[in-house]
């Protein structure tokens, strides 16, 4: 094999192609590889480390904090504060220019630190890498850094082993490997050395296993295939660096809105500066002092008109969102996500723990007389097997009972306080439906201890255990796929068969993995205390009962998933289970809607076109790989002729769907069950793991972003108010010939005040707003809508012309007539300045009582529904008592104290 096509097959490519190792047999593989039966030679090593690189996942540069602090300064309202106070300060105008600038760094300071918490998903990937391995080198098995090995090496695998790396299996003895970080898949695969179909999906590639999941029984050997970023794990971790993160809605909203108020307040600026030098120059005033006048007119105008304390109020409003959800056991570890969840349009969600208990459980259990089920998730009020008919198990079925709790080596163990199942998952639900039934597993034991017994195979399909104590002296039982237990039992007739065969294919049909049990007393010439496979092969045996086992769902989660319905939220269940246990399940939850289940080879043969069509026309998805999850988020996301952009919630708990989550408009990860990798990658972590929390979390988030439109409404008419003061003062106010200026109502620091300390201190009680009523009666909100509708641009107009005029009236007849008193002109313009600040902030407190809610009247939702409001406004009279009598306050801002008649006016 030539150097070049020996480096592109050992990375996993052939002709331009991934090499499908899985339909490849055990010869094929070990050629290719050029993997000797005693193992690699150190000079072998040396070369393909060298070529090939170490056997790890390459981090990708991770953005640094300067990075990210400059970052913030992109904001088009921040540049032009910048600007702002840059200019004010050459203009000699410290304090002015200090102060504005300050409010940048503040703001920069909050996005910073926001954004410093962000994703480090990647890094999260290597914790899933085991240290070290045993590999076969020079002839003998050694332990080493799992870093070392290269493609060719021999490696062996024992219950309780990382996998180090992609393997293809060459034997394998009753091995079982827990996959699910890979697939979802529930149950542990059982694995085997022959290969299988080329377009097998990941979750059916039995005949590999793959790096960094978990051997939870059994051992075997594999030579291996794929090192560091070729592997499974590897190619998750590249996807999880190319899925691109989203803004959210609010965010991008913001954006837009933020660029028209440059625009216009840059265009306005430009106008009044022309308008004031001609003004001024008309006056006498020079050039530059006519500029010098005018452009404090435009940073005043400037500092005026944006609404500095907005992403405060937000990133406040936000946490306040997210101490309510953590209070539900919704963790967020992104705060614009919390707005997000209430525009969500679509759930996208992993089955198994987040719908499902994640807990194993006899749904049906069958004998020839009677079939009981056992509804919902779990039993009786009593702890009992009941039956359809409420009557307690016959003999038969706690024959079988009796049975499942001897022909299992699954044992339920206690730790903090709960109990769990130590071992095989099926097995334990066995034994758990036993106790269930009234049955002691401990005291079943003792009385009939087991002899011998034939361990599981994933090649037999089946276990078997000889006991002593049976009433007819030592006795078998067997357990297993029910075709091989049924091949080996005492069959009547063919229509009993038939009718056997049928309630296997019932079962099955329903979602539920189907297990046999039988029982043979031993005769005389085969009593020993030992028995063989030939012994089990000889049958005889008479079948106990067929047992329908699954994942039931969550309870909570079928209510939920109907709320989500009725808010206009649609959930689809993508699971790597198989098409019919997603079906069944899909059912029973409501996902299911007819439209026929898709699986993963289908997915990855779909174009971009057929998979846009598919993730909006079903809502169940089985066996899918890590790409096809991120396929389906991307399509969803993907605004196509008159179809809808969706707003997608992905969850997850694998490193599988790290990709996906990381994709998704808000990532959901599960907090007891979750992978490092999948918690780094998400935007919301589940500490119970449970769907109704995801609900819940829309909830907050509707409530979130109803109550930051509240707040937004409230800010920008002040904004609005400020900047019509500026522009009314320019155009109609007299030229003040003795300070050669024209006058100007407000200072920009003033403007700052009510922009900062008083919008802010009112606008925040409205992020405690109880929740609107129809909250989750109404479909999601557009993400594409602007944060304004025509109502409140209309609302906003009317506002600030109400509050501008009310302050400018003042402003006029107070100045009038401090100067027709005699009082000195700088004076009785402080004053008036001070009386104008006063009149903007006392009518924002008249106006917040309006934005308590949009859609109705305050009496409607309650006078005190919220005392937050009331605190605001205390808080506001308290600071507006101090601008105006303190004397550090009359050094800052330059207001003067006013009388009780100014007040009252």
């Amino acid at each position: 094999m030539d150097y070049t096509k020996k480096m592109n097959t050992t990375r996993g490519v052939e002709g331009g192609k991934r090499i499908a190792w899985h339909s490849e047999s055990i010869e094929d593989v070990v050629r290719r590889l050029e993997s000797p039966a005693d193992g690699l030679t150190d000079e072998q090593v040396r070369q393909r480390l060298a070529e090939y690189g170490e056997n790890v996942i390459e981090k990708t540069r991770q953005t640094t904090p300067l990075e990210m602090l400059l970052r913030q300064l992109r904001d088009p309202l921040l540049m032009v504060l910048i600007g702002s106070g840059l200019v004010a300060i050459a203009l000699g105008k410290i304090i002015d220019g200090a102060v504005v600038l300050a409010v940048v760094v503040i703001n920069t300071i909050i996005g910073f630190f926001q954004e410093f918490r962000a994703s480090r998903a990647i890094e999260a990937l290597a914790t899933l890498v085991p240290q070290r391995a045993d590999v076969k080198r020079n002839g003998l098995w050694t332990s080493l850094n799992s870093n070392e090995l290269v493609p060719g090496d021999r490696v062996r695998l024992n219950a309780g082993d990382k996998v180090p790396a992609d393997l293809r299996l060459i034997l394998v003895k009753s091995l079982a490997v827990d996959e699910a970080i890979l697939t979802g898949e529930s149950l542990p695969a059982q694995k085997r050395s022959e290969a299988v179909s080329v377009d097998a999906q990941v979750g059916d590639q039995t005949c590999l296993s793959f790096k960094g999941t978990l051997v939870t029984y059994g051992m075997a050997e594999g030579v291996i295939i794929r090192t560091g970023g070729q592997t499974e794990l590897g190619r998750i971790s590249e996807m999880l660096s190319e899925a691109t993160e989203l803004e959210t809605p609010l965010t991008r909203a913001l954006g837009k809105l933020g660029k028209q108020i440059t625009i216009a307040i840059l265009a306005l600026a430009v106008v009044i500066m022309g308008i004031g030098m001609w003004r001024d120059m008309s006056s006498g005033v020079a050039l530059m002092s006519a500029f010098r006048d005018t452009m404090m007119f435009a940073i005043a105008l400037a500092v005026g008109a944006i609404p500095e304390g907005l992403p405060a109020i937000v990133t406040i409003a936000l946490a306040i969102g997210v101490r309510r959800m953590a209070a539900r056991n919704a963790i967020v570890r992104k705060l614009p996500s919390v707005e997000t969840l209430g525009s969500t349009t679509v759930i996208c969600s992993d089955k198994t723990g987040t719908l499902t208990k994640n807990e194993m459980t006899v749904r049906r259990i069958w004998t020839r007389e009677q079939s009981y089920t056992i509804e919902g998730v779990g039993y009786d009020s009593n702890g009992s097997v009941k039956n359809a008919e409420g009557e307690a198990p016959g003999e038969n079925a706690k024959a079988a009972l009796v049975g499942t709790i001897l022909c299992s080596d699954a044992r339920l163990v206690e730790e903090d306080g709960k109990r769990k199942v130590e071992g095989d998952p099926t097995e334990g639900a066995l034994i758990v439906a036993g106790e269930k039934a009234g049955l002691d597993p401990a005291e079943v034991s003792r009385r009939y201890p087991r002899i011998d017994s034939v361990p599981f195979d994933s090649d037999r399909k089946y276990m078997a255990t000889l006991h002593r104590g049976g009433e007819s002296g030592d006795f078998i039982v067997l357990k297993g796929a029910p075709e091989v237990v049924i091949e080996r039992c005492i069959v009547e007739s063919a229509a009993e068969r038939e009718k056997i065969f049928d309630q296997v294919h019932l079962l099955a049909g329903e979602g539920m993995r189907v297990l046999g049990v039988a029982r043979r007393d031993v005769e005389e010439p085969v009593r020993a205390d030992e028995i063989s496979e030939e012994d089990i092969d000889g049958g005889g045996f008479t079948l106990l009962a067929l047992f329908g086992i699954i994942d039931p769902p969550r309870r909570e989660a079928i209510e939920s998933i109907a709320d989500c319905h009725r808010a206009g939220v649609t959930v689809k269940m993508i699971t790597g289970d198989h098409a019919a246990t997603a079906e069944a399940i899909g059912k029973e939850l409501g996902i299911y809607q007819g439209n026929p289940v898709i699986e993963g080879n289908r997915l990855a043969a779909m174009s971009d076109e057929e998979i846009w069509e598919a993730a909006r026309r079903s809502n169940v998805f089985a066996r899918v790989s890590p790409e096809s999850k991120l396929k389906l988020v991307r399509a969803l996301q993907q605004e196509k002729g008159a179809g809808s952009r969706e707003v997608v919630a992905m969850t997850g708990d694998g490193v599988n769907d790290a990709p996906a989550l990381k994709q998704a408009n808000i990532g959901v990860a599960m907090g007891i069950t979750g992978t490092s990798a999948s918690q780094e990658a998400s935007d919301l972590v589940l500490m119970d793991d449970n769907f109704a929390t995801i609900a819940a979390a829309i909830e907050e988030g509707r409530r979130v972003y109803d109550n930051l439109v509240k707040s937004i409404a409230f800010v920008i008419p002040t904004n609005l108010a400020l900047a019509l003061i500026l522009v009314y003062a320019v155009l109609f106010f007299p030229f003040d010939t003795s300070r050669q200026e024209l006058l100007l109502p407000m200072k920009p620091t003033q403007l700052l005040w009510i922009n900062l300390v008083a919008a802010v201190a009112l606008a925040l009680p409205l992020a405690f707003e109880a929740k609107e009523p129809n909250i989750m009666r109404r479909r999601p909100r557009d993400p594409d809508s602007p944060v304004f509708s025509s109502f409140l641009i209309l609302r906003t107009i009317l506002a600030a012309g109400l509050i501008s005029a009310f302050a400018l009236i003042l402003f006029s007849y107070h100045y009038d007539r401090q100067l027709a008193m005699g009082v000195d002109q700088m004076l009785a313009l402080r004053e008036s300045q001070t009386l104008a600040v006063t009149t903007v902030v006392f009518s924002q407190i008249f106006y917040l009582l309006n934005c308590r809610s949009l859609s109705g009247s305050v009496f409607r939702i309650g006078l005190f529904s919220n005392w937050v409001f009331y605190a605001g406004v205390s808080i506001v009279l308290i600071l507006q008592a101090a601008f105006i009598y303190a004397p550090f306050m009359h050094s800052i801002f330059a207001s003067l104290p006013l009388e009780s008649s100014d007040l009252l006016l």
